[in-house]
């Protein structure tokens, strides 16, 4: 990362922000109450803050909303002539009826409807799922770049295997694998055990982290006897929230140390780590204390408490 908060995307010449935006929320019904707690007034005073903040790359998907986040994207895009200023992501879902490689460019033009553009910056896979093999995709994507459909290529929820052959595949069309995408937080650290944030090192691969702050779980505001409401109850669920205190509570002293919150000590930890994380926002306040993670840096010893406090939660699991 530079003094500026700006970094290349892989081995790409594209260039964004150290944080991102995930737009996941902006439209989805189901798992975030689209349309009760917030509205589209909320989302478009989010993604004016965060551009305002300097934060340039949002990340959506068709499976958002479904198909909404894209296009509540489009017309936030337009109604503030931002266009220049955005680094834009999104995803192809691998549905088990698509099996060819005109399927992904089939979706990419829908997607690209749906926001008003004619060019993505970064198209990814969202799932390696079966039974198409993730060269075949691949393959689409270099076509995609070849039509000037999408500046760059990515990957979701990738394993070390499947990006290294994802990675292969597309220098075989003279192209590089701009990112992973898979989920990456202090309660959730499965990239370093599993290789994948080692192999992006490797490979010059950028690991976009989602689910930065485990869902809110590490803002600090649930506790046992506050779970989260919904769907997330069942995965934080009180005795998970119990041994996680500990190291919420040390997120939070470090935190007050650097007059931070403990969502942007989160987000700074992955920073640190080399990662982009994509924080979700659905009002200004949200988006304002997402901003609050860029511009300082936690230092070696903070980072190495961290990690032996994330250990004694995630060993557990």
């Amino acid at each position: 990362m530079t003094e500026s908060g700006v970094i290349h995307l892989g081995k790409t010449n594209l260039r964004l922000s150290a944080l991102g935006i995930g737009a996941w929320q902006w439209g989805d019904r189901f798992f975030w109450g689209y349309g009760q707690s917030y509205t589209d007034a909320d989302l478009q005073a989010a993604f004016a803050e965060t551009l305002k903040a300097g934060i340039n790359f949002i990340d959506t998907a068709e499976l958002y909303g479904p198909w909404t986040s894209e296009r509540k994207l489009g017309e936030f895009i337009r109604s503030s002539a931002a266009r220049k200023k955005v680094v834009i992501a999104t995803k192809f879902f691998p549905f088990p009826w698509r099996l060819r490689r005109g399927d992904l460019l089939r979706a990419l033009r829908r997607s690209l409807q749906r926001l008003g553009l004619p060019q993505v910056d970064l198209y990814q896979t969202h799932w390696p799922s079966p039974p198409v093999p993730v060269e075949t995709w691949m393959e689409a994507m270099a076509d995609a770049v070849g039509d000037g459909l999408t500046r760059a290529v990515g990957v979701s929820n990738y394993s070390v295997d499947q990006m290294r052959r994802s990675h292969e595949t597309l220098a075989n069309r003279g192209l590089v694998l701009a990112s992973n995408q898979v989920e990456y937080s202090l309660l959730h650290r499965l990239p370093e055990r599993n290789g994948v944030l080692a192999a992006c090192r490797e490979l010059g691969v950028t690991l976009i982290a989602y689910s930065p702050i485990a869902k809110g779980i590490l803002s600090g505001k649930y506790t046992p006897g506050n779970p989260p409401p919904g769907l997330r109850a069942m995965r934080y669920n009180r005795e998970y929230l119990a041994r996680a205190q500990p190291l919420i509570g040390l997120v939070k002293e470090i935190g007050e140390a650097h007059s931070k919150t403990p969502s942007q000590v989160a987000l700074n930890w992955l920073i640190c780590k080399g990662a982009v994380p994509i924080p979700g926002a659905k009002n200004v306040r949200q988006a304002q204390e997402n901003a609050g993670a860029l511009g300082w840096r936690l230092d070696e010893a903070e980072v190495a408490a961290l990690d032996k406090a994330s250990d004694s939660v995630n060993s557990k699991q």
